[in-house]
C-alpha cells in the first residue's frame, strides 16, 4: 500500500480521543509508528502514563476507527507506556532512581489521606508503573499496618536502607524503625531531618512514581518537602464538609506559593449508602470537592464513598485495590491513578539531568 493509505490511517486515528490526556492520539504525540504492508496495518502507541486498565478499551476504539479505511487489511495494535521525569520546583534536583514524586496532602486529619495515598500507590502499580510509597507522617505512621508489613529494613552497607515491599510496591516508614507503641517526642527540626533521611537514604529501585503520604497541616514537614524535595505534583484530599474544605484550601495555597503543581482534588466520604436498606445520604455535605476544584481551576480527580470496607481493608493490611481488585472502589482508585498520571504526563519534561557539568581546570 502507498504512503497515502498510511496518511489516511493516521487521519482515522485522529478520531480517537484519550479521555485522560484530553487530546486525540495524534495531537498527543503518542502514535509512534504506522506501518502498512503485506496486508497488515500495524499501529504502535506509546502512552506517557501507565494505563493497563484502559488499554483494551483503547485498542477496541482504534480498531473501530481504522477498520472502515483499512481496505480489508488485518489490524494489529500495540499499546505500551513510557514514564519520564517531569519538571519540579526551580532549583531542586531530581533524585536518582525516582522519576516523579507525588505528594498526597490534606489540610486536616481524619479525611482519609493515608488510605487514599496507599490505594493510589497500589493503583498506579496495578496500571503498570514501578511505584514506591514513603510514609512521611513521623508522629503517626500508618502505612506499615495498611500494607501489612512487619519487620525492619535491611542495610547492606550500614549507611542506607532497603525498602520493604508488599503488593508490588516499595515502601519506607519510620514505623519500620520504632516499636509500634513508641511515641515520637521530637521537635520540628528532628522531624524534617528524619523525613529527608527516610527519603534519601532509602535505596529506591527505578521508580516511575514515589507517592509521599504527608502528615496533615502546612507545617515543617510540608515546608521541607516543598523546598528541598523534587515534587512533580500534589494531590489534595478532603471531605465535602465545609470545615475540611477550609483546611484543604490552605494546603492547596501552600503548594501554589512554593511552586508545586496541584494535580487535583480527591473527595473522600462523598456519600454514604446504608448497607442494610440502600438509602443514600450525604453525611458530610454534598459537592464540596467539586466546588473547590472549580474555584481554583483544578480537576476533581474522583469521589469516594463512606464505605466500611475501605476502613476494614486498610486496617487489615490489605487495602481496597488489592482486597477487591474488580470492585467498584478499587476501580475508582484506578481511575484516579490514571488521571493523576496523565496530569503529570502533560507537564513539561525535566531535562536538568541532561545538562553537562562545567569543570574549570588549569592547563
Amino acid at each position: 500500500m502507498s504512503d497515502v493509505t498510511r496518511l489516511v490511517i493516521e487521519e482515522a486515528i485522529k478520531g480517537v480521543v484519550d479521555p485522560y490526556l484530553g487530546q486525540d492520539l495524534v495531537s498527543a504525540g503518542v502514535v509512534k509508528d504506522v506501518v502498512v504492508e503485506a496486508g497488515v496495518v500495524s499501529v504502535a502507541i506509546v502512552m506517557p502514563y501507565p494505563a493497563k486498565g484502559y488499554v483494551a478499551t483503547l485498542a477496541r476504539q482504534l480498531e473501530a476507527a481504522i477498520g472502515p479505511v483499512a481496505g480489508g487489511c488485518e489490524i494489529a495494535v500495540s499499546i505500551t507506556h513510557e514514564v519520564v521525569a517531569r519538571s519540579v520546583q526551580r532549583g531542586v534536583k531530581l533524585m536518582d532512581n525516582v522519576k516523579n514524586i507525588i505528594a498526597v496532602a490534606s489540610g486536616k486529619g481524619g479525611v482519609g489521606k493515608s488510605t487514599t495515598a496507599v490505594n493510589l500507590a497500589l493503583a498506579l502499580a496495578r496500571e503498570g508503573a514501578r511505584v514506591g510509597l514513603l510514609d512521611a507522617d513521623i508522629y503517626g505512621p500508618s502505612q506499615p499496618q495498611m500494607l501489612g508489613i512487619k519487620g525492619r529494613p535491611d542495610s547492606k552497607d550500614g549507611k542506607s536502607m532497603e525498602p520493604l515491599e508488599n503488593y508490588g510496591i516499595q515502601s519506607m516508614s519510620i514505623g519500620y524503625l520504632i516499636d509500634v507503641d513508641s511515641p515520637m517526642i521530637w521537635r520540628g527540626p528532628m522531624v524534617t531531618q528524619a523525613l529527608e533521611q527516610l527519603l534519601r537514604e532509602t535505596n529506591w529501585r527505578d521508580l516511575d512514581y514515589l507517592v509521599i503520604d504527608l502528615p496533615p497541616g502546612t507545617g515543617d514537614v510540608q515546608l521541607t518537602l516543598s523546598q528541598k524535595i523534587p515534587v512533580s505534583g500534589a494531590v489534595i484530599v478532603t471531605t465535602p464538609q465545609d470545615i475540611a474544605l477550609l483546611d484543604a484550601r490552605k494546603g492547596l495555597k501552600m503548594f501554589e506559593k512554593v511552586d508545586v503543581n496541584v494535580l487535583g482534588v480527591v473527595e473522600n466520604m462523598s456519600t454514604h449508602i446504608c448497607s442494610s436498606c440502600g438509602h443514600e445520604e450525604h453525611i458530610f455535605g454534598n459537592g464540596g470537592g467539586a466546588r473547590m476544584a472549580e474555584e481554583y481551576g483544578i480537576e476533581l480527580l474522583g469521589s469516594l464513598p463512606l464505605d466500611i470496607s475501605i476502613r476494614v481493608d486498610a486496617d487489615s493490611g490489605k487495602p481496597s485495590v488489592v482486597a477487591d481488585p474488580e470492585g467498584a472502589i478499587a476501580q475508582a482508585y484506578c481511575e484516579i491513578a490514571r488521571k493523576v498520571a496523565a496530569k503529570l504526563a502533560k507537564k513539561a519534561k525535566d531535562f536538568s539531568h541532561k545538562f553537562p557539568n562545567i569543570v574549570i581546570q588549569n592547563s
